[in-house]
């Protein structure tokens, strides 16, 4: 149903004006025309026919008011609620899969753990995108689906500062399951129409949970079309605190050679952080990777219609203009 709206309606107290100069010129329709050339005596010209272009006189008047009541309905900014645009845009649907063990709590990437770092970067990549709709899991134990793909990144960035640690939450913290991340991702897009379907899995540790073998899990996203690109997290060296004693972390079992098959099974990548810049490079990379341009059509929930009053205005002025130097031009 079309809808139409004036989200300015107080423009429309400029008509008073404009009822004003009208008034005015009705009065001078009244009157003769002021002399503007003297002569002796005019009376030999009472009583003479008019021609068309005199009684047409008024015509650059009436324009110039009509152009003034063009010009305060734009002010008004007219709008229609049945707009639709086409736009040209990224069409990737992307499904982000962090690993919350216990070993994320590893402070190696000075000064954040490697869960806040994961948090941080992945922040940065989704204020990068704009069209593509993100998905969220976090996975230990078992996989918990935190946001499926979407468009609203307010949402899917508060979800993602929120996320914590399995241990802070009471859940298993030493288990990881890869195998389940992959099939819970997977299974999100499942339904996905987009050309490119992707998954970011960030892990630091080995498969050791869960029913479905990673592998067989990596099978099943590739026979869906998805793309899976791994990120192996943690440097092999503690880090140093401030005082220059070594901290005590947790260092994670990263199955390299899983991951490495992993991304070669779906045509993906395998990337290893061992730091907060390496995991900044690797994110700012696949950022490259994946744009697919598509051209979609959205629906405007109000949409602007006063250009065509403006260039209406604008048509009735340059005429106005033409007409009073031109045919009905007085003297001086």
């Amino acid at each position: 149903m079309l809808e139409f709206r004036f989200l300015n309606p107080l423009a429309f107290l400029l008509f008073i004006p404009a009822i004003y100069f009208m008034i005015r010129w009705l009065r001078d329709q009244s009157t003769n025309l002021p002399s503007v050339l003297r002569y002796s005596d005019t009376r030999l010209m009472q009583g003479l026919p008019q021609g068309l272009r005199v009684r047409l006189r008024r015509i650059p008047d009436i324009l110039r008011f009509a152009a003034w009541l063009v010009l305060v309905i734009a002010l008004a900014r007219p709008q229609s609620g049945s707009g639709q645009e086409v736009v040209v845009s990224q069409g990737v649907d992307i499904i982000m899969v962090i690993d919350i063990s216990r070993s994320m709590s590893s402070p190696d990437f000075n000064p954040l753990t490697r869960l806040d770092a994961a948090k941080v970067v992945i922040e940065e990549f989704v204020n990068g995108r704009e069209f593509d709709r993100i998905g969220l899991i976090a996975f230990a134990q078992d996989a918990y689906q935190q946001a499926p793909p979407t468009l609203d990144y307010g949402v899917l960035l508060e979800l993602l500062r929120g996320i914590q640690l399995a241990a802070d939450l009471g859940l298993p913290a030493d288990r990881t399951a890869i195998g389940e991340g992959i099939a819970s991702g997977a299974n999100m897009l499942r339904t996905s129409e987009s050309p490119s379907k992707v998954m970011i899995l960030l892990t630091d540790g080995a498969n050791n949970s869960g029913l479905i073998d990673p592998l067989t899990a990596a099978e099943a996203a590739r026979a869906l079309g998805v793309r899976i690109y791994t990120i192996g997290m943690g440097n092999p060296a503690a880090a140093v605190a401030e005082d220059g004693t070594q901290r005590q972390f947790i260092e994670g079992e990263l199955d390299e050679i899983t991951l490495v098959s992993i991304a070669r099974i779906t045509n993906g990548r395998y990337y290893n952080a061992a730091d907060l810049f390496d995991l900044q490079a690797i994110y700012e990379e696949i950022n490259e990777l994946e744009t697919v341009w598509v051209e979609r059509q959205i629906t405007v929930r109000w949409q602007d219609v006063a250009w065509g009053w403006l260039n209406a205005a604008l048509v009735l002025l340059i005429l106005e203009r033409i007409l009073r130097h031109t045919i009905f031009q007085t003297i001086p």
